[in-house]
């Protein structure tokens, strides 16, 4: 099926992958043998095509055969390094969640195919409107919630920190990238343009899980020192921000605010494309500081910017997209979730005006902690002094690592100075996806100007960009005109001799005020070791501190120990007695025939 949407998904999978795909050929030199590297490229290759046939085919069967290739290839990347025992258990972590999410699916397709008596996407969609309320409501939550696993919603996002970090680089990209966002293309393909939405509630649960994925996600990227869970961590936060432009558009829907219901949908089409191009660059820029440390601890990095300058400014670039900042791409898409937001607010009345005004100060609370935290992983990992061996001595990777950084660097940029291009082909993608005829209908980024037109404040990202230039410029000029001769000391030390890597600011300390701010979800604690040569002298002292995990701690490892009590229980009724297999046979058939006589 090539219609707007899918073509729209297929750009998505193909402008991420084509220039991770051109990275890992240096990317997994040396690291592998000829025969693996081959396997590897095979692998790839089959992943990317596997998710153009999710976002293309048009049949159930066909979807879900493609989607299962789709886990299983991706899981075979994951656990590529078979070496690697925490690569074994994040595989292992990813394929039972992505099954789980799977099992959701396939029980809303057959019921589905109950009232259709067809696998068709066409004919599903054109009996949907007798399939009875309660049931759609079942079906809503059984798609919602296998997509979901495999976007990384929290509270099934578990998978994501432990897959992502362990997939080699350019995979991670893929996936952070592009195939979570497949799961959008379910969620929009089943229940927006098949399924119909007929419910208010349903964009409300979707806005409440949103919301509790963008503070999850970005809270737990501000703790973490490995550079790949931090990206993993704020992929959480952008599949949250996405599906709130989702989550709203379903509720002007239902409320029949159609240019709003456009309009949110735009917002969520333009950051789905903005986060894969910014995370897909992030990762890229993360394998290769991996590729030149040898380590993925941002305590142990420090001073790259001189090692490593390209990288250091690729990755700059994709920091300030994932922050926000203008006149990158990122930026706009979150301007307009939020004017969505606004706009919706003026519009409802009541307890709806109240829910859409918490979830705009959610979401910007989501974007200050996300540039903080993106100061934090550029800050602690490119500057200062090299807090390690590995760091003092990295270079810069090789060429094909740094075009495939550039290239997505370069589309950051083009994506936020264009938008208004960009968001007028998004227009008729979303417009036909939510089903309204929006010919008439005017959306913002088309001026040169701060002015209020069709009720929007509308920003001109060239204007920005031009401004931001002029000033650049204009502080170079000055710096060279009474700066130039200046002398340049070094950093004051308050009379201390020799500052050292062990007096720079890390991360931890970076993370701590935000760790005492979120200490009531957070659960942090502190374990010091002191070894004394008397009691007045400490001769060494540790010190950690860590947070709990609290999704692990209190949902999934008590799940796992049940059922590990409950296999244990089924051991004592299979004691290796043909007798008793013959007497469960017996009462399973008749309890199958009484089944059959009532229907």
């Amino acid at each position: 099926m090539f219609d707007l949407l899918s073509l729209f998904f297929l750009f998505v999978i193909f402008i991420v992958s084509l220039p991770a795909l051109i990275y890992s050929f240096s990317y997994l030199k040396g690291e592998y043998s000829a025969k693996q590297i081959f396997l590897a490229q095979v692998l790839l290759c089959v992943f990317i095509l596997s998710m153009a046939l999710v976002v293309t085919v048009t049949n159930l069967i066909a979807f879900l055969v493609s989607w299962e290739i789709m886990s299983l290839v991706s899981y075979l990347l994951v656990v590529s390094d078979g070496r690697n025992e925490k690569s074994v258990k994040a595989g292992m972590i990813y394929i039972v969640m992505t099954h789980i999410g799977t099992a959701f699916i396939i029980a809303a397709f057959l019921i589905m195919y109950k009232y259709a008596n067809s696998f068709d996407f066409i004919v599903i969609k054109s009996i949907s409107s007798t399939i009875p309320a309660n049931t759609k409501n079942i079906i809503f939550l059984l798609l919602f919630f296998g997509f979901a696993t495999k976007a990384g919603v929290v509270p099934m996002h578990i998978w994501l920190p432990y897959a992502h970090p362990q997939a080699p680089s350019h995979v991670s990209s893929i996936m952070s990238g592009v195939m979570i966002k497949t799961a959008i293309y379910g969620m929009i393909r089943f229940i927006m343009a098949i399924l119909g939405v007929t419910s208010p509630s349903w964009g409300i649960l979707i806005m409440i899980f949103a919301v509790i994925s963008c503070l999850t996600g970005v809270i737990y990227a501000l703790m973490v020192k490995d550079i790949k869970q931090v990206l993993a961590y704020s992929s959480i936060e952008n599949i949250g921000i996405i599906l709130l432009g989702l989550g709203l558009s379903m509720v002007f829907i239902s409320f029949k605010f159609y240019y709003l219901a456009v309009f949110s949908l735009i917002a969520s089409f333009y950051h789905l494309l903005n986060h894969a191009i910014f995370k897909g660059l992030l990762f890229l820029c993360a394998g290769g500081v991996y590729k030149a440390t040898e380590t993925r601890n941002i305590e142990k990095m420090g001073g790259l910017i001189k090692k490593m300058p390209q990288t250091a400014l690729f990755c700059l670039i994709g920091a300030m997209a994932i922050s926000a900042l203008p006149p990158l791409n990122g930026f706009v898409s979150e301007w307009m979730t939020l004017q969505a937001f606004f706009l919706g607010a003026f519009n409802a009345s009541g307890t709806m005006k109240l829910f859409l005004g918490i979830c705009a100060s959610m979401l910007a609370l989501t974007g200050g902690l996300a540039a903080a935290c993106f100061v934090r992983l550029f800050g602690i990992t490119f500057l200062a002094k090299p807090r390690s061996n590995h760091a003092n001595n990295a270079k810069e990777v090789s060429f094909s690592m740094r075009f495939a950084m550039f290239f997505l660097a370069c589309l950051t940029i083009v994506f936020g100075i264009f938008a208004a291009k960009i968001t007028g082909i998004i227009s008729k993608i979303a417009a036909e996806t939510a089903g309204v005829d929006a010919t008439s209908m005017k959306f913002p980024f088309d001026s040169l100007s701060l002015t209020r037109g069709a009720g929007i404040w509308q920003i001109s990202v060239p204007l920005l960009a031009f401004m931001l230039a002029v000033f650049t410029i204009a502080g170079f000029v000055i710096y060279r005109m009474f700066g130039a001769g200046q002398r340049i000391y070094k950093t004051w030390d308050c009379g201390y001799y020799k500052l050292g890597q062990r007096n720079e600011y890390t991360a931890t300390a970076f993370s701590k005020p935000f760790r005492i701010a979120f200490n009531f979800f957070l659960l942090p604690y502190r374990r010091m070791n002191k070894i004394r040569e008397s009691f007045y002298h400490v001769k060494t002292f540790a010190y950690e501190t860590h947070t709990v995990p609290v999704f692990k701690r209190y949902i999934y490892s008590p799940f796992v120990i049940w059922v590990f009590k409950s296999a244990k229980f089924m051991r004592r009724i299979q004691p290796g007695s043909i007798h008793l297999y013959l007497g469960y046979i017996f009462v399973t058939l008749l309890a199958l025939i009484i089944f059959v006589h009532k229907i």
